[in-house]
């Protein structure tokens, strides 16, 4: 169900002006120019595509997105109308899930004649990459603009008209206090995290505990801070300096958050596209970025976590990381690269990788590896910079995973793969699938093939598939750096082994070489890998467009509609999850569909609640409703989406 705290603040956000922006602010935007560059600034098209609007300790905070980027572990909100201060919310401690403060930066001012002033926020706005607010005591306004310059440090720019004198305070929340070093006050979290304030040389501060007052010593127009947050003392002792860095070059490092946002806009936006589907591709990337983590603890390179909202997905997930990765290759390419090798870094000496890992690499999970997809993540990697070197580094590595499967997941060494585990556990198994409870797997049992390699005793389509796309990848690869490959092309077999010539559509089999005749988006998935021959895809094709099985309301569901046992609330069992609706959308394009693959993506654009508005993008949906279902501000969503707009038209 929809979290009462995202319900609660888009009633907020629907109802007070200053969530939505004054007409004049975004009538003065809508030309999109970046006065300091002379250039457009393509952020100003795309206001309140998130609403990230919470104050601390009003309701349920699972399901809230904040603003955060560059990968940092800590994230802000916009206050509900009404608040009694005139700021940002936060820092919020996205790891150990904790308000570091309600709002660390209250801002206030006195004029010349050292009268202060109270303000209120009259507009609040969330573009991509930048938290801008706008503020006013009767004539006298004052603007806030808070940006990620790293994954360390996030600058707040406080600009006035006038001269005026700023005033900042802030309290921490909990038993935390203050302690001051020189123009800066530290603080450490929980776990050893330190939290930062750097303030510039005309500032004087007053610190009593757990609250700071800071002010202006003079009057000016401008007051720039910084708040930092470190994972640990060494961190702290190694990065601090670059604060004062970012206080001196703070018009700069604006500049560059401009750029790097309006690249990420500029490289993907297409002049073919109506707003309403360029917004869709801008909110994706915005869902991806703010997903996106730093090393920390146990994980040694950046990713993206599944989403920040939820106190549950604070790790990195293999297959969810091949998906990122193939979206963030037209984005930021050195990330793709990272949320490839995150992965890696945790492949043990048989070639598993692992379910998913974490900070503290005692919670990672082996019971399960997850679809095998890596070898398409890197080669969508590999197209987009050509980098030879990169490629040399993870194909060992890749061939080291394809070859494992064949080894632990093949019990009757058919050269045909199931889904398994490393306990023996049915659970493990079906996760290892990423269809957790699919109708496929309700009679599943599981068999032993060694010490610690169990498997389904059903043969999978979907695996095969997926297999057969690595090995041609692999097989491009090795050509590519001139390395020996040894080929056992198992396509013919596949093609003839997993298809139903009386049903016309790909199914699971058991062992003793029966189809499970389930229809699901296992069968579609040889369309997306090029498995299936002309003929095959016609006939599968013919069943995705029957409105009785999938081509419904949003289409692609993860059971057909007409299944007794389907359930458009059942995660696995009806829902739509985006990277089955991409697969078929795909898959449908490659043989030549070109004009339903386009109808069905401007359903699936049109027709998901809260797309065109300010939800966030979620993890599933219901088929006849669209309603937005599990987890919000999800990643692999937000990659699906992108890549249907990158691919809308394509023939």
């Amino acid at each position: 169900m929809l979290p009462a705290t995202i319900s609660k603040s888009k009633k907020l956000g629907l109802t007070v002006a200053f969530l939505l922006g004054t007409t004049a602010l975004l009538q003065s935007c809508k030309a999109g120019q970046n006065p300091a560059q002379g250039k457009k600034d393509y952020r100003m098209d795309y206001p309140n595509l998130l609403n990230v609007v919470y104050t601390p300790n009003s309701g349920r905070l699972q399901g809230q997105g904040m603003f955060t980027d560059m990968g940092s572990w800590m994230g802000f909100t916009i206050p509900a109308r009404g608040a009694s201060y005139n700021g940002f919310c936060g820092p919020f401690d996205l790891d150990n899930r904790t308000w570091v403060s309600e709002s660390v930066f209250k801002l206030s001012a006195l004029n010349k004649n050292r009268q202060e002033l109270v303000y209120k926020p009259d507009t609040a706005i969330y573009y991509p990459g930048k938290l801008l607010m706008k503020s006013s005591s009767g004539l006298e306004k004052l603007d806030q603009a808070l940006v990620f310059i790293t994954a360390n440090h996030a600058l707040l720019k406080c600009s006035s008209a006038k001269d005026v004198y700023f005033k900042l305070e802030g309290s921490l929340s909990g038993p935390m206090v203050w302690t001051r070093q020189g123009n800066s006050l530290l603080s450490t979290l929980k776990k050893g995290e330190i939290i930062m304030l750097s303030f510039p040389g005309n500032v004087s501060l007053d610190v009593s505990g757990k609250a700071y007052t800071a002010s202006s010593k003079n009057c000016v127009r401008q007051l720039n801070v910084v708040v930092s947050y470190f994972n640990s003392s060494e961190e702290h002792s190694r990065r601090k300096a670059e604060a004062a860095g970012i206080l001196k070059r703070a018009n700069e490092k604006f500049d560059a958050n401009s750029n790097r946002w309006n690249g990420y806009i500029r490289a993907n936006l297409r002049s073919d596209m109506p707003l309403k589907n360029n917004k869709v591709m801008v909110k994706s990337i915005m869902t991806l970025i703010s997903n996106w983590r730093s090393p920390k603890g146990a994980l040694y390179h950046a990713g993206l976590v599944p989403s920040h909202a939820m106190d549950y997905f604070v790790g990195f997930w293999a297959w969810d990381s091949w998906k990122h990765a193939v979206a963030l290759s037209s984005i930021d390419n050195k990330l793709a690269k990272d949320q490839m090798r995150t992965m890696f870094d945790y492949q043990d000496e048989t070639g598993m990788i692992a379910d998913c890992i974490y900070t503290d690499s005692a919670e990672n999970n082996y019971r399960d590896s997850k679809p095998p997809l890596a070898a398409w993540a890197v080669d969508a990697i590999y197209k987009a910079d050509g980098d030879k070197a990169f490629l040399k580094e993870m194909y060992p590595k890749l061939l080291k995973y394809y070859q494992w499967w064949y080894t632990y997941r093949d019990h009757d060494k058919n050269g045909i793969c199931e889904y398994g585990a490393t306990d023996g556990t049915l659970e493990a198994a079906k996760w290892e699938s990423g269809m957790d409870n699919a109708i496929r797997f309700d009679r599943t049992m599981m068999l032993k093939n060694s010490p610690n390699a169990w498997s389904m005793d059903q043969e999978s389509v979907d695996l095969n598939a997926y297999l057969h796309l690595e090995y041609e990848l692999l097989k491009k690869f090795a050509k590519v750096l001139s390395v020996p490959f040894k080929e056992i092309d198992r396509k013919a077999v596949l093609q003839k082994y997993f298809f139903s010539n009386r049903h016309g559509y790909f199914f699971d089999k058991t062992l003793k070489g029966d189809f499970i005749e389930v229809y699901g988006p296992e069968g579609w998935t040889p369309l997306w890998t090029g498995l299936a021959n002309k003929q095959q895809a016609e006939r599968v094709a013919k069943i995705m467009f029957d409105p009785k099985k999938f081509s419904t309301y949003i289409p692609f569901p993860t059971a057909a509609a007409d299944n007794p046992k389907f359930n458009s609330r059942g995660y696995w069992r009806g829902p739509i999850w985006l990277d089955q609706v991409y697969f078929a959308i795909a898959g449908l394009r490659k043989y030549g569909y070109t004009q339903e693959a386009d109808t069905y993506t401007r359903q699936v654009f049109g027709r998901l609640k809260g797309l065109d508005g300010d939800a966030p993008i979620h993890e599933n949906y219901d088929v006849h409703t669209g309603q937005r279902l599990k987890a919000s501000h999800f990643s692999w969503s937000a990659a699906h989406l992108f890549l249907m707009y990158k691919d809308m038209g394509k023939k």
